[in-house]
């Protein structure tokens, strides 16, 4: 028997059990399905809008009424309440119900009138860093066209042209320009990352599972034979099933992310493609390795379920690798997803030239290659009778 007829032959032996047992058809595409498109519909939106606050005025005056309603008109706050002391505020804030507090004080209308500086305090919730961001900096935005606004009223009154006045106030002037995601919207963000998790999760469970079910249910040595004896065409003969199906996810993965939600594609295409492919196939060898060291299926899922749940902390997207500790930003590099992030934020969002790209696919193969050095440890885990049966 040839090798290709080999691997041919354990291919066709997978897709029997792919239809017979229902958990693998589960694992490699039912979850994986539903958790993509729950993260999807979750982060839609994308920007966080209308979150509750509270004002209270003590001032009650026409000016701070006016500033309430600039407040309440931002795209992130709705004011939810309109308070008469702080201890209210507190209440709400400790039960959930809002997240930031607007204190005007007393006299802030005869203050501003008579060139006194007012002191409006915001106390926003910090528990949440991406709720806490965007209302700071919307309310903060507010409070500065506010009073900038009033300045120019001011000196507009006193003769001054609107011109001249609005130059006195922004003597320099700062023009911002947000690249790549001007919208700061939150899918461009995090759907990028999470969408890979979910795959590189099942991928790396799935390999471990089918394999590690031949171990416990002593079928190892049937799919040895399935391969002719030869290792490498069981290997392959096993993998490449999941290899197309979860590739064909990845692509289902882009068409979320591009066509539905709206990510920016400004790159080269065929590399990211191509990173789609040696992303599955480099998180199938890592599951084969896991399984093939540990040689029990237990103890290989748990290992590849921490495995895989430390890359997400180790990618860079929630907490910028540049920050992090030499040795920590050394650790990220066992993990294929943190190339992957590399190579989809430069061609996707910054639209870098293909070659850019090179290194970080040539990373994510080597990865690849992992497996090879233990096929004769896989063979002797299919021969020997004293690996099989365990859970």
């Amino acid at each position: 028997m040839t090798f290709v007829k080999a691997v041919l032959r354990v291919m066709r032996r997978e897709l029997k059990l792919f239809a017979g047992f229902r958990t693998f058809s589960t694992l490699s595409v039912g979850l994986p399905l539903v958790a993509l498109l729950y993260f999807v519909v979750l982060i839609d939106k994308g920007v966080p809008e209308d979150m509750p606050v509270a004002v209270v005025d003590r001032d009650n005056t026409e000016l701070s009424r006016q500033l309430t309603r600039m407040i309440d008109a931002t795209p992130a706050a709705r004011v939810a309440y309109h308070l008469s002391d702080m201890q209210e505020g507190e209440k709400l804030m400790r039960e959930g119900k809002i997240d930031a507090i607007v204190d005007i004080p007393r006299d802030l209308e005869k203050d501003v009138f008579g060139n006194k500086q007012a002191n409006v305090v915001a106390y926003i919730n910090g528990t949440n860093v991406t709720k806490n961001g965007i209302l700071d900096r919307d309310i903060r935005t507010t409070l500065y066209t506010f009073s900038s606004g009033i300045e120019i009223q001011l000196l507009v009154k006193k003769g001054i042209s609107e011109k001249e006045a609005y130059d006195m106030m922004m003597p320099i002037y700062y023009e911002k320009h947000i690249l790549f995601n001007p919208y700061t919207n939150y899918a461009y963000y995090l759907l990028p990352i999470f969408l890979p998790m979910m795959l590189l999760i099942f991928t790396l469970l799935t390999t471990i599972f089918t394999i590690g079910t031949e171990l416990r249910n002593a079928t190892a040595p049937y799919w040895l034979a399935a391969g002719n004896g030869n290792i490498f065409a069981a290997f392959l003969g096993k993998v490449l099933p999941y290899t197309f199906i979860f590739t064909i996810l990845s692509i289902f993965i882009d068409v979320l992310m591009f066509k539905i939600i709206g990510v920016p594609m400004r790159g080269h295409k065929g590399m990211l493609l191509a990173s789609d492919l040696l992303f599955v196939m480099a998180y199938q060898s890592i599951g084969v390795f896991i399984i093939t060291l540990v040689g029990n299926m237990r103890l290989g899922l748990s290992v590849g379920g921490g495995y895989s749940v430390l890359a997400f902390t180790f990618s860079g997207m929630t907490f910028p690798l540049i920050a992090m500790y030499p040795a920590v930003q050394a650790a990220s590099r066992i993990f294929p997803l943190t190339y992957y992030m590399e190579l989809f934020i430069d061609q996707a969002m910054r639209g870098a030239p293909a070659g850019q790209s090179v290194d970080d696919l040539l990373y994510i193969a080597v990865f690849i290659l992992l497996p090879l050095p233990l096929l004769h440890r896989l063979k002797r885990l299919c021969s020997d009778a004293k690996y099989w049966g365990k859970l």
